[in-house]
This record gives C-alpha cells, sequence and structure tokens, in this order.
C-alpha cells in the first residue's frame, strides 16, 4: 500500500461530545478506547455500528494517521506498508492517560 492512500473510514455511532464522556469513562473502566472526537462536538463511537477500523491499534511509532476529510474519519498510509503488516496510528488521546501503552515492549507512554 503506498504513502498517503486512504485505508479505511472510521465508522460508528455520531454522538455529541456530552453523550460520549459517559460511554469513555465506562470503555476506559474496562480499558478499551472506542470514541474518536470529530470536532469539539461531535464524536464517533466505534463500539456501535463500527467497522473493522475499529480493531486498529494505537503506535507511538506508526505507519498510518487519521485525518478528516468531507466529514468522515479516514485512516491514511503514513509510510509505503506492506502486504500483512499489521496498520497501527497515533490515538492522540487525552485525559488522564489511565492505559499502559503497549506498542512495543518497554514503551512508558499512557493513553
Amino acid at each position: 500500500m503506498n504513502k498517503n492512500k486512504r485505508i479505511i473510514t472510521y465508522d460508528g455511532e455520531k454522538i455529541t461530545s456530552k453523550e460520549s464522556e459517559d460511554r469513555e469513562d465506562r470503555y476506559l473502566r474496562r480499558g478499551e478506547i472506542w470514541c474518536f472526537r470529530v470536532n469539539r462536538r461531535s464524536v464517533i463511537d466505534a463500539n456501535v455500528n463500527g467497522n473493522v477500523a475499529r480493531f486498529i491499534n494505537h503506535a507511538c511509532k506508526p505507519n498510518c494517521y487519521s485525518n478528516i476529510i468531507d466529514n468522515k474519519i479516514w485512516i491514511i498510509a503514513g509510510r509505503n506498508i506492506m502486504a500483512g503488516e499489521e496498520l497501527t496510528y497515533d490515538y492522540h488521546t487525552d485525559g488522564d492517560k489511565e492505559i499502559v501503552c503497549r506498542c512495543r515492549p518497554g514503551c512508558t507512554n499512557r493513553l
């Protein structure tokens, strides 16, 4: 896959930022992140009607990045990606950083 190629949209239920607060707290208690902030008002909750993009893992040194294009969240190749290589992107989480990052052995970052 070539660099800068759009791979997949991050789909799910579109909710308000206020609605996402309770859901995000519930997901974090289980060690999960499903909500993707589109802007200050809108969030996509991939745990509800999401697609396989919700299973793309975080990495501190990812091979993809996310971008909002035409009001859709796209996961895009950040470099040339070999067939069979796991797709990853940086979640850029905000908040309390409660989840230990497991992107590679010895990573000390938190999500």
